[in-house]
């Protein structure tokens, strides 16, 4: 039965989850034991959750922690779990490394006594908003499993997901709000070009973004019927949208998409 959890890796994605689940009410920060190799970023998380455990290195972690999230860079993952392996037995791994396969867990865990379990989340967690995938296959009981997962429903929304589809997940899901904040720095800085003050073409391009969203999820209506709902006839937004498709605005983003999935099976290579 898991009591405490400990994270490996404190930067945007580890500190995200762990506001996250403490805001939620989800996990007391009693019950969590950090580390990173930055102290500013320990400093920082001491400061934004009182009451977590910060320890001294990973294998202290893994030690007082019964689920242990890996949240460090992908190149980093294998020397981690060699620093802990000798503390793994009957302790359940999350890895949230992208190109991190269920294979390459077995083989890196193998012979720990450690079950493991991948998953893909992203930083909008932080603000309760997250969209994570784990993945169905998985050495987690049941119970740890469920656990595992309220722990990503706590910061948003989840999908049990086989592995084959992950490299999309990563391009969908994982990496794109950094496309989205592109898109809004340049709706703003075009807001600006048309004489609003900075702040507000920001406030505006992002609630803009916000607002199109819940729209999509809670209407069950295909974007594009909603697009069109927008588009007047003669109108200035088939203006826009004709200028979007010229300058091939999907084929952009679905070409951005396919290489941030090459670049993830690349990496489970």
């Amino acid at each position: 039965m898991i009591q405490t959890i400990g994270m490996i890796g404190t930067g945007n994605m580890g500190s995200a989850i762990l506001r996250g689940v403490v805001d939620a009410g989800y996990i007391r920060a009693s019950m969590i034991t950090a580390y990173d190799a930055s102290a500013k970023r320990m400093r920082e998380l001491e400061e934004d959750i009182p009451g977590i455990h910060t320890a001294q290195d990973c294998r202290e972690v893994a030690e007082n922690a019964d689920l242990i999230i890996i949240a460090v860079k992908p190149i980093y993952v294998q020397d981690v779990i060699n620093e802990i392996k000798m503390d793994l037995n009957g302790k359940a791994v999350v890895s949230i490394a992208a190109g991190w396969t269920v294979d390459m867990l077995s083989r890196a865990l193998s012979g720990t006594g450690a079950t493991y379990l991948r998953v893909m989340p992203n930083t909008p967690a932080l603000v309760g908003e997250g969209m994570t995938a784990l993945c169905d296959d998985s050495t987690f009981s049941k119970e740890d499993f469920e656990y595992a997962k309220g722990i990503f429903d706590s910061v948003g929304k989840t999908r049990i997901l086989p592995e084959r589809l992950f490299d999309g997940v990563v391009a969908i899901s994982g990496s794109s709000p950094a496309y989205v904040y592109m898109m809004i720095e340049a709706m703003a800085d075009a807001g600006v070009r048309e004489g609003l003050p900075r702040v507000h073409a920001y406030e505006m391009a992002a609630q803009s973004v916000l607002g199109s969203a819940l729209m999509v999820l809670s209407s069950g209506t295909h974007p594009a019927a909603l697009k069109d709902a927008v588009c007047s006839p003669g109108g200035t937004t088939i203006e826009a949208v004709e200028e979007l498709e010229r300058k091939g605005f999907r084929a952009a983003i679905m070409d951005a998409m396919k290489a941030c999935a090459d670049k993830s099976r690349e990496m489970s290579k």
